[in-house]
C-alpha cells in the first residue's frame, strides 16, 4: 500500500509527503582552521599566565573561558590538545580560579 492510497477505513493523509522519496542531508560540518583555534587558545593562555594575582578576565569571561577553552582544543591534535588543557589548568589553579 503506497503512502497516498488511503486504508481499509478509508483515511488517507490530508497531505501527500512533502519530501518522499528524498533521503534526509546531512549538515554541511564547519570547516576549522586548527591555526587559527591554536592561536586563539595559546592567547587565552598567555593572558592568564601574564595575571598575578586573580582573573585577567571579568568574572563573566572567566567562567565562559573556563568553558570553551577545553572545548575549542577539542579541534586540535590529541597530544597538542591534553598539552593546552593542562597548561590552562594549571594557570587557573594558580589564579585560584579553578572549579
Amino acid at each position: 500500500m503506497s503512502g497516498d492510497a488511503p486504508d481499509l477505513f478509508g483515511y488517507s493523509p490530508a497531505q501527500g509527503d512533502l519530501f518522499k522519496g528524498k533521503a534526509p542531508t546531512a549538515r554541511p560540518q564547519p570547516r576549522v582552521d586548527p591555526d587559527v583555534i591554536r592561536l586563539r587558545l595559546q592567547k587565552m593562555l598567555a593572558e592568564a599566565r601574564a595575571a598575578r594575582e586573580g582573573s585577567p578576565w571579568p568574572p563573566e569571561t572567566t567562567r565562559l573561558n573556563q568553558l570553551i577553552f577545553p572545548q575549542m582544543a577539542n579541534w586540535l591534535p590529541e597530544e597538542e590538545r591534553d598539552q593546552l588543557r593542562l597548561e590552562f589548568e594549571a594557570e587557573l589553579k594558580r589564579l585560584n580560579l579553578a572549579a
